[in-house]
């Protein structure tokens, strides 16, 4: 009998080792399935039915109430109601009702509201024009929003019909007329007041002469406001956006706006306000948005500025700055939006800035004066362009520089083919 060969040992081993490998189970991260997961209790929906009293307010408001109408689910259509409830026992109340796209039928008593309060914290209005609004709010609302909405009545809604609603925190009209004497009528009694937006609503007189401090959000646009922005609003050290464009506001921007430390955006555009811009405003470190536009403001753009570094959106057009603009190409690339076009007296460095910018006023010469007349006013919407030419226009401005080079090689031998026509002409004259 042969001895084995000393490699048959080997080869045995290596057939063992390979069986184990594929006997061996998988080490993907797919669980194993004799593991059953733990079950994880999920929030549900309360089973509790509805308050039978607040179930015929709803009815009353014609709001469909077969199937539970605090159970509703978002569908590809928004419907035209929405009724929000708590998770309450024995029985569910009605916290929040939003009414959208109005039917002309529609109709809102003040006693079915009343039946859903105390609860009821919340109620809106959206697109509903032909609606009348409830004669009376009830006082428990936290939150009410009317937009484009009770335009039946020539005089939308009334300062004193808004100044009952004492518990409000967040209070949004848009594009409904409201009338009244002064803002303060409305703010009066409103001591918890935190989000504040009426715009497009024919909103006259001044701005109250003092504010609730809980205010963080304030949007009284494109209304017919006047006078000048008093320290009531720089006062408010919990502000974060204030929009006073498209108003009659006067005066000059108050050094005191350098007290509202927490802002984050500001517009005073399409004002009256005059006077250079503030250096306080450099000690808002939170700055994203700033809009100045369309103002009667003066002075040198202030080079501080630069130094804000949470700013992204600056508009300075259509004002009244001179001398050089003190920016530079980096910083104006770091900004999303930046317009400055329509200050007639204010330029540019070329040596800093290239004139592919698109920035709407003239170059400086060596005085600091701009060179040409600057392009007409323009639609602030406009955005600077650092956009490079494209090859087309790169060839047309080299065909407008001079005449084609074939154009001229083949002018240059015709002239040469004629000039030696005639001179064999002249030449068989004079031999012959």
């Amino acid at each position: 009998m042969k001895p084995l060969s000393p490699s048959l040992p080997l080869l045995l081993l290596l057939l063992l080792l390979s069986s184990t490998t594929f006997a061996a189970p998988s080490l993907s991260p797919t669980p194993s399935p004799t593991i059953s997961p733990i079950p994880r209790t999920s929030p549900r929906t309360s089973s509790s039915p509805l308050d039978p009293k607040h179930l015929k307010a709803l009815e009353s408001l014609n709001i469909p109430t077969a199937k539970n109408p605090c159970d509703h689910r978002p569908t590809s259509k928004p419907p035209s109601t929405v009724v929000t409830c708590d998770a309450g026992s024995p029985f569910r109340l009605v916290t929040s009702l939003s009414f959208t796209n109005c039917s002309s039928d529609l109709s809102i008593s003040s006693a079915a509201l009343r039946a859903l309060s105390p609860s009821l914290a919340s109620l809106s209005f959206l697109n509903c024009p032909s609606l009348s609004p409830p004669p009376r709010l009830p006082t428990s609302l936290r939150s009410f929003t009317a937009t484009s909405s009770f335009l039946r009545r020539r005089k939308g809604l009334s300062g004193v019909y808004l100044a009952r609603l004492v518990n409000l925190t967040d209070l949004t009209v848009s594009s409904v007329p409201v009338s009244t004497s002064g803002l303060f009528v409305i703010l009066g009694n409103m001591d918890k007041i935190a989000s504040l937006t009426i715009s497009h609503a024919n909103l006259s007189g001044n701005i109250p002469k003092s504010l609730h401090s809980n205010l963080t959000f304030i949007d009284l646009s494109d209304n017919l406001i006047k006078g000048s922005i008093p320290t009531s609003i720089t006062q408010l050290s919990n502000l974060k956006s204030l929009n006073l464009s498209s108003n009659s506001i006067s005066g000059e921007i108050p050094d005191s706006i350098g007290d509202l430390i927490s802002l984050k955006n500001m517009s005073l555009s399409s004002n009256k306000l005059s006077g250079p811009i503030p250096d306080s405003i450099s000690s808002l470190p939170d700055l994203t948005h700033l809009d100045l536009s369309g103002n009667q403001l003066n002075g040198t753009v202030p080079r501080f500025i630069t130094k804000m570094k949470s700013l992204k959106h600056l508009n300075l057009a259509n004002n009244n700055f001179r001398g050089v603009l003190p920016f530079n190409a980096s910083f104006l690339k770091k900004l999303e939006v930046f317009k400055v076009g329509g200050n007639s007296d204010l330029c540019y460095n070329r040596t800093v800035l290239s004139s592919k910018m698109k920035l709407g006023i003239a170059q400086c010469d060596k005085h600091g004066l701009p060179l040409s007349p600057p392009p007409q006013k323009e639609d602030s919407s406009s955005d600077y362009d650092y956009g490079s030419e494209d090859e087309t226009s790169v060839k047309k401005k080299e065909e407008s520089r001079g005449p084609n080079k074939v154009v001229l090689g083949v002018s240059i031998g015709l002239a040469s083919l004629v000039f030696l026509i005639i001179f064999l002409i002249l030449c068989a004259k004079w031999c012959g």
